[in-house]
């Protein structure tokens, strides 16, 4: 069987904004969305399209955070060959709110759930294939879903007319054999879908089950620039374009990006590989506890954190960090 050629997600923005509440100034997008264009990057995730209306703080996060066609069109007024995506999540998205394709600046819409509302999911995908997006489902934390579940959700899925469906690595856990036996399950019994991938990097792993991913015909590849996203990050795009086969993208305008905004960026916040962060990880844990640790006056006190995490009989606020 001939494998579709890999394609890469840059995730920088949406996933990235998870660090600094999606503060980036139209001038880093600009320059990013530029870069990335150059590079030959397929696809630019520019942020979540979820409703201000729906979540609560919407007023502290920045505009990336609920895209609106009208100011993308002044952020972008000329698109490249990358194009646009954006994320929504279940329960966070007015249908009002999604124009048309061919009156949106958006090109892929992602729709983020858990196992549990896989059915919900499948009824805004459809919604967004009705006005002609091309549609993702990301089925999250897949390492905590039970084998029934996968199964149920994958009949639901096998009937429905999204384009793409995600392996996400939600808590940086797996490893490569994981990665193999997720690909081999998803491709078995969605043998009419296209796959994609998103992982995280908790255990130093985003980048090497990507690969596997890739090797072994998953299309879509999630990934950032310096690795910036949620925590421990994500698996870096100047990785992926240095290293897939059989592709054509260029290095250099992504190394421009790094150099003019993802160090200086890097020095004012913090993610990528910290122990913290590998703990929840190695344990299958949302990193929302090794977060709290780290804006702590205890963000290095890995030892007691460990402790707390894998001593049944203490309790672990994750708001409180670990005091």
């Amino acid at each position: 069987m001939k494998l579709n050629p890999s394609k890469i997600v840059d995730c920088t923005i949406r996933d990235g904004g998870l660090v600094n509440n999606w503060d980036f100034s139209v001038e880093f997008v600009q320059d990013l969305y530029k870069g990335l264009n150059e590079a030959g990057i397929e696809y630019m995730e520019i942020g979540y399209k979820n409703s201000p209306k729906l979540l609560k703080g919407a007023e502290a996060a920045g505009p990336w955070r609920f895209l609106d066609d009208d100011f993308l069109r002044t952020v972008i007024p000329q698109k490249g060959t990358t194009k646009l995506s954006a994320l929504v999540d279940i329960g966070r998205v007015a249908e009002e709110d999604i124009l048309p394709r061919e009156e949106s600046m958006l090109d892929l819409i992602r729709v983020a759930c858990y196992i549990k509302d896989v059915d919900k999911a499948l009824q805004l995908v459809q919604t967004f294939h009705d006005r002609g997006y091309e549609t993702t489902i990301n089925i999250m934390a897949l390492s905590n879903v039970m084998e029934n579940e996968l199964l149920e959700a994958f009949e639901l899925i096998n009937e429905s007319v999204v384009d793409v469906v995600y392996i996400v690595d939600s808590y940086g856990s797996l490893d490569y054999k994981d990665m193999l036996y997720l690909v081999d399950k998803f491709k078995t019994n969605l043998p009419n879908k296209r796959l994609g991938v998103h992982t995280h990097n908790n255990m130093q792993m985003a980048f090497s089950n990507t690969l596997v991913a890739a090797e072994h015909g998953v299309e879509l590849l999630d990934a950032s620039v310096y690795g910036m996203g949620r925590a421990a990050g994500n698996c870096p795009t100047e990785l992926l374009v240095t290293h897939l086969k059989n592709t054509k993208y260029t290095l250099r305008p992504v190394l421009e990006i790094i150099d003019k905004h993802m160090i200086p960026l890097r020095e004012k916040e913090e993610w990528g590989y910290i122990i913290p962060y590998m703990i929840t990880g190695s344990l299958d844990e949302h990193p929302r506890s090794a977060m709290a640790l780290r804006a702590s006056d205890d963000k290095d006190n890995s030892v007691d954190f460990y402790d707390k995490l894998t001593t049944p009989e203490v309790s672990f606020d994750s708001s409180k960090g670990t005091k």
